[in-house]
């Protein structure tokens, strides 16, 4: 595996070659450390962590300072993979200027090194605006949850003629508006196919089958951090909720019967007193400085 960074031009390349582009989302520097060590290609600091890091129902109430503050820890976390930045909602969608502004902010106080907008031709005039300004953009068509009231709710998209050729007509649009990318969410897996053939752009797709040039997965999902939840496209590679909880559990046992912390687990004086310097190497075992 590459450890050179992993650029736009790079997505493209991919592309080109046939090579598949894996993408998940991170909101820390330790899962994106984790995430980028195992490979990912681009990390997505996505509004979803209204949902599954703040707890809300939907990503509304997610704000661009939010986003930004876990861009800054995503982006101290990974080395090769290509971080991108979630526009939320309200963030561009009043005027074009409202949004150049606010993903520039987002690139400078972030760190990102992309933004994503949800959204197809009708924000085209506003991609143009950001690519020309330096900002690169990923589209998003399709499913798209900030407009959640309005569809009403999380339903697959473009089942009939009208809504298939209006997919089509936004991923043209956001490639001739600039657009380096195109999420494609919950959409049908033969129009996505056909998007991906009539875009030089890669496509990303979750829930829209495997003619997608790459996928993207809520890294939570994917690893099975909340059990009550797995929507149809979701393949848990991991249960790692109810690893955690059975972990926890084994902690709380031993702190409650003294089991945790042991003698080699604790300081004496007398350590200390022979190395004056010991607890400049409380960390030392973990690579802490």
């Amino acid at each position: 595996m590459s450890t050179k960074q992993v650029t736009i031009q790079t997505l493209r390349q991919m592309k080109e070659r046939g090579e598949k582009i894996a993408m998940l989302t991170a909101y820390d520097a330790t899962f994106a450390r984790l995430l980028d060590d195992a490979g990912t290609d681009v990390l997505l600091v996505g509004d979803s962590l209204g949902m599954v890091v703040q707890g809300h129902a939907t990503t509304l109430p997610v704000t661009l300072e939010e986003i930004a503050y876990h861009c800054r820890a995503v982006v101290r976390g990974a080395k090769r993979a290509h971080v991108v930045g979630d526009m939320p909602f309200m963030s561009y969608q009043a005027s074009h200027e409202q949004g150049v502004t606010n993903a520039g902010k987002l690139m400078k106080d972030g760190g990102c090194h992309s933004v994503k907008l949800e959204g197809g031709a009708v924000h085209a005039e506003l991609v143009h605006r950001l690519v020309t300004a330096g900002i690169p953009v990923m589209g998003h068509i399709g499913l798209t949850p900030q407009s959640y009231h309005q569809l009403g709710g999380f339903k697959v998209q473009g089942r009939d003629i009208g809504g298939r050729e209006r997919l089509l007509s936004d991923a043209r649009t956001l490639e001739e508006a600039g657009a380096y990318s195109i999420v494609l969410e919950a959409i049908p897996a033969d129009i996505a196919r056909e998007i991906t053939a009539a875009v030089s752009i890669p496509t990303i797709g979750i829930g829209a089958g495997t003619g997608c040039d790459g996928q993207v997965l809520v890294s939570y999902d994917a690893l099975g951090m909340d059990e009550s939840f797995k929507p149809r496209f979701v393949r848990r590679y991991e249960t790692l909720g109810a690893k955690i909880k059975e972990a926890i559990s084994h902690y709380v046992s031993d702190v409650r019967t003294g089991a945790f912390p042991s003698d080699a687990e604790s300081f004496s004086v007398a350590e200390n007193k022979a190395t004056p310097t010991a607890m400049d190497q409380v960390y030392s075992t973990v690579g802490k400085k």
